[in-house]
């Protein structure tokens, strides 16, 4: 028997479509409900457009937080932009945790509105950064935010940032498989991703976190371009012995990719300057380029560098 429809529908592109009081008892609520009926979102093919500017586009992901994903989206950006010819740029969709800034050396920057869009903030003349740590009145404040504000955000990011020519442009994201994993995937998905570069440490509980990125990675249809284990040892900056921190009881990330049929692009180690240079805003890699763990991050970009390269040829 035929139902109208609710006096107050909230309509079938709302985010509430379905789920509202008003939704109750009308034959379409499953199918609202289930986003089925909503018109693909115009910031997607805006966003397309936006990037036609920008070759390669890598996101850095990781199941489990405090692995190093931000310092490894920082380092990557670093290394990549070493290479004076090649201009590059770094989002941080990190809503809630928006640590980049901080290890950029650019705390206390502001963005600049410009007749075509936002002005990333510039670390170096062919690096530049984006984050909404740049809009907050205080590195303290907290957003709390629920999915659609943050999405609105990741688009405006997207859209509204005057980017530029990029050669790269990393995106460093937040812990898990939820609100901004998903659009960043959704708006970037007629812009050709290159794929995602997931972080590990050693230890089956960060290995288990990282198989579920893994899994949501092959369900969106995001390529990976590998894997990287921090953390993968200590090597000591004095007597340059090497001690295991967090042991890889299950065989660590080189037996995972084996299982998984994902490449290992390196191992790096824990190295206390590190998090000393990302907590004074320097780049690890000009201040010790020759420590192993400088070394192993050169290795890696490197190795994701050639993938990448290869990923587009074909």
């Amino acid at each position: 028997m035929f139902q109208a429809m609710p006096h107050n529908c909230p309509g079938t592109s709302s985010e509430q479509a379905g789920k509202t009081s008003s939704c109750q008892g009308c034959p379409n609520q499953n199918l609202c409900a289930s986003g089925a009926t909503k018109a693909p979102d115009p910031a997607i093919e805006e966003i397309a457009v936006k990037m036609l500017s920008v070759k390669h586009k890598i996101l850095v992901l990781s199941g489990k937080g405090g692995v190093g994903k931000s310092t490894f989206s920082a380092h990557l950006a670093h290394a990549l932009a070493g290479d004076s010819n090649k201009e590059v740029a770094l989002l941080d969709v990190d809503i809630c945790g928006p640590s980049i800034p901080r290890i950029m050396g650019v705390e206390g920057e502001q963005v600049h509105q410009s007749g075509s869009g936002w002005s990333p903030v510039y670390v170096e003349d062919n690096l530049a950064v984006m984050s909404i740590g740049f809009l907050l009145s205080s590195p303290d404040d907290a957003v709390i935010w629920r999915g659609p504000k943050k999405n609105g955000m990741i688009k405006q990011f997207l859209r509204d940032v005057d980017w530029g020519d990029l050669d790269y442009l990393v995106v460093d994201t937040p812990p898990g498989t939820s609100d901004e994993h998903l659009s960043i995937v959704q708006y970037l998905s007629s812009a050709h991703i290159d794929g995602a570069v997931i972080i590990t440490t050693p230890q089956e509980v960060s290995l288990q976190d990282v198989r579920k990125e893994i899994r949501f990675c092959r369900k969106v249809k995001l390529p990976i371009i590998g894997v990287v284990e921090n953390m993968s040892g200590f090597v000591c900056p004095k007597c340059k012995n090497t001690s295991e921190i967090f042991p890889s009881t299950t065989g660590g990330a080189e037996r995972m990719c084996e299982e998984m049929n994902l490449t290992l692009l390196g191992r790096i180690p824990l190295d206390p300057r590190i998090g000393k240079s990302c907590d004074e805003g320097k780049s690890f890699l000009a201040e010790f380029p020759e420590s192993p763990a400088a070394l192993a991050y050169r290795s890696v970009v490197q190795s994701e560098e050639h993938l990448t390269n290869k990923h587009m040829e074909h």
